[in-house]
């Protein structure tokens, strides 16, 4: 986007929470599961997969657990559950219930980073966690969390014609992106472990 239009200037915060009631100073959201929004367009833009990883590190150390019961007696990485503000996110706790936290935070890079130092085994985007190689997905039969990413925006910024090229190609990369969001495919460069 920037090489092709050099005067753009894009403002990225990044937040796990529902999409805002007020929208004041934005042009667009997009968020995590389907929005209740009033004076806005919300229209779902692709999905992805939440999958369970741990380091080669962690699991060489503690070994590798083969079902759920097993996963269980694992730490884990994730969200601080009382600071969760999207439900679609809590969903995974809800299979993994009995798991104790190891290390939580409301950064999802945080979960990269920490499930790749051996923290625990973390429930991570597969988009994310498949780029390295020093991670490695447990049990994707069981644990393969689809969640849904959702476009809101003003109609009157979508006349907008930075906002809209930017809308466009965001909507065009996903689709794009989809096996990778999906956790189907390891992105060019990084093969599957």
């Amino acid at each position: 986007m920037r090489a092709a239009n050099p005067r753009l200037s894009i403002e990225i915060v990044a937040a796990t929470r529902r999409a805002s009631q007020t929208r004041t100073g934005l042009d667009f959201e997009v968020v995590v599961g389907e929005p209740q929004v009033h004076r806005a367009e919300a229209t779902r833009l692709g999905a992805y997969v939440l999958g369970l990883y741990a380091s080669r590190d962690y699991l060489e150390a503690h070994g590798s657990p083969s079902d759920l019961a097993e996963v269980v007696t694992h730490p884990l990485v994730y969200f601080i559950d009382s600071m969760l503000q999207v439900d679609s996110l809590d969903a995974p706790r809800r299979l993994l219930p009995s798991m104790r936290d190891a290390l939580s935070s409301t950064n999802v890079f945080v979960h990269v980073e920490a499930t790749r130092a051996g923290a625990g085994l973390g429930l991570l985007p597969c988009f994310m966690a498949d780029r390295h190689p020093d991670l490695v997905r447990l049990l994707p039969d069981l644990v393969a969390e689809q969640l849904d990413y959702w476009l809101v925006v003003r109609p009157d910024s979508l006349r907008q014609p930075a906002v809209a090229a930017v809308v466009g190609a965001l909507r065009m990369s996903t689709r794009a992106l989809e096996p990778q969001l999906l956790g189907r495919s390891a992105p060019t460069g990084s093969p599957r472990p």
